[in-house]
């Protein structure tokens, strides 16, 4: 068994590290069972914790935490006693559809290909 190395600790591979890749698939966006929860109308689910979150979106967990140093991505809060960062469900919901709405290809109202073409002036015209 080989060992991976972070901060200078060696830790044992996880089964997702040690599987070949051609096994792994990549986790859905909105197919994970947290949703099926939450849309049954669950509390527990209404509320996510970082790594929830980021298994919801299909990202990383780090990716996450430096989203919310940055002050990007999806809306976070901490709660209870211990401060954890946690995620509302319909926030991130809101925040995906956001990022749809604000990329050109899934907004045809951004897509510079549909704006019309502009008239050059004449100054440029006899230059």
């Amino acid at each position: 068994m080989t060992r991976r190395r972070v901060g200078g600790i060696g830790f044992p591979p996880t089964r997702a590290h040690s599987a070949p890749t051609s096994q792994r698939t990549p986790p859905m966006p909105g197919r994970s069972s947290l949703a099926a929860t939450a849309s049954s109308g669950a509390t527990s689910a209404a509320f996510l914790t970082v790594k929830d979150a980021a298994d919801y979106l299909g990202l990383s967990p780090h990716t996450l935490y430096v989203w919310r140093h940055r002050r990007q991505g999806p809306p976070s809060f901490r709660m209870g006693p211990r401060g954890r960062v946690m995620y509302r469900l319909e926030a991130l919901d809101a925040w995906v559809r956001e990022q749809e709405q604000a990329d050109s290809r899934s907004n045809p109202a951004l897509n510079p290909l549909n704006t019309p073409l502009q008239e050059r002036s004449s100054r440029f015209l006899n230059a």
